[in-house]
């Protein structure tokens, strides 16, 4: 069920009130069925309003809504709670998006003032897209020259990762969130602008996704059974 301002899957919501997001989460876990309930709450610091076309097609659509803000995480299920840096974006598109893309590397990182965004991808035409943005943290945002690409290796699964820093660092992984046959998500120390800081990476390979074998995986890691 979805509305202008809300949508929501199963028992879990995602509503935009007070100028930030509010997710209520009730779900379960796989595979050892454990409830995950309690809120999420997301205050951008400012809300983009550009969205960014990521073929020429303008089949795919990629919106930084709020590169930089403030998240707050409170867990009854289980008992954990905390605070922090935070971000929220949203894709969307009028194909499947393995139609439109062989793969692609995404960072987000906090600087002193705002932070950054990468987006270095491989279309299914063969051509490349390299985005590289700084967001002030106060609604304003600059492109500046996308870094040279390192790579982060292969994960588990094989999934090659890589990511963008200056030329004088080389950036490296320090801690692993998800390592699936098509997709991976670290914590990378990186330098991007002059400055040395951590950012969320990920890796997508779209070949594998549409994999016959891999499609056939999905409904065991992303069920939608409730208890």
């Amino acid at each position: 069920m979805r509305g202008t301002d809300f949508y929501s899957v199963g028992r879990s919501w995602i509503r935009w009130e007070d100028g930030g997001m509010t997710v209520d989460l009730d779900e379960v876990a796989v595979p050892h069925a454990t409830r995950i309930r309690g809120r999420v709450r997301l205050e951008p610091d400012a809300v983009m309003p550009t969205s960014y076309a990521l073929d020429a097609q303008d089949r795919h659509w990629w919106r930084p809504l709020s590169p930089t803000g403030r998240i707050s995480v409170d867990l009854d299920r289980p008992g954990l709670s905390w605070q922090g840096a935070g971000y929220g974006d949203m894709n969307w598109g009028h194909e499947p998006i393995e139609d439109g893309f062989v793969r692609w590397d995404w960072s987000r990182g906090a600087l002193r003032e705002g932070g950054a965004v990468l987006y270095d991808a491989t279309r299914r035409d063969g051509s490349d897209l390299s985005l590289a943005l700084h967001f002030d943290g106060k609604g304003g945002v600059e492109d500046f020259e996308p870094p040279a690409r390192s790579s982060l290796g292969k994960g588990f699964w094989g999934v090659a990762r890589g990511t963008q820093a200056d030329p004088d660092f080389e950036p490296h992984v320090l801690r692993r969130f998800e390592d699936s046959p098509f997709y991976t998500r670290e914590e990378v120390r990186s330098k991007l602008l002059g400055e040395e800081l951590t950012i969320m990476h990920e890796s997508l390979d779209l070949d594998r996704f549409a994999s016959r074998w891999v499609k056939a995986l999905l409904p065991w890691r992303m069920p939608r059974r409730y208890f």
